[in-house]
């Protein structure tokens, strides 16, 4: 018997809407990596970009667990000298919390080329607006 192997052509993508309000930082991000790479189906493959797009709401309710508000800290470089910026996660929450799941996100997916295609498809507000009705997303219960 051979080994079934899904090529580009055949990938059907879905829509899941995940909302993230009073749910963990983690859980939120590796529920929603896990979508986008495809691994919840039985035709997963790992070098094809079978994954599904995944609506993220309510990022600026997300909760993070012990102290880690204050002790989490979220670095950039500019890469001129003197050019790193540090951020704690209080901060992030506050003022970029759609960049907090993103990053949290995009560090559990692939770092190549597949990787940044899966990251296309994910799709993450602030608020419980956002403009993917028309897909009919799934809800997603975490």
């Amino acid at each position: 018997m051979k080994t079934f192997m899904l090529r580009k052509e055949d990938v059907n993508a879905k829509w899941y809407l995940i909302d993230a309000e009073g749910q963990t930082l983690g859980k939120v991000a590796t529920k929603a990596a896990h979508i986008l790479r495809g691994k919840h189906k039985v035709t997963y493959t790992p070098y094809v970009d079978c994954g599904d797009a995944v609506v993220i709401i309510n990022a600026g309710k997300v909760v993070l667990t012990g102290d880690k508000l204050n002790k989490k800290v979220y670095y950039n470089h500019s890469g001129f000298p003197g050019g790193l910026r540090e951020r704690t996660a209080k901060t992030m929450l506050n003022e970029y919390p759609v960049e907090m799941v993103e990053r949290a996100i995009k560090g559990m997916l692939p770092k190549n080329r597949l990787g940044r295609q899966m990251y296309r498809k994910l799709f993450v507000y602030e608020n419980t607006d956002h403009k993917h009705e028309a897909q009919k997303p799934e809800k997603i219960e975490l």
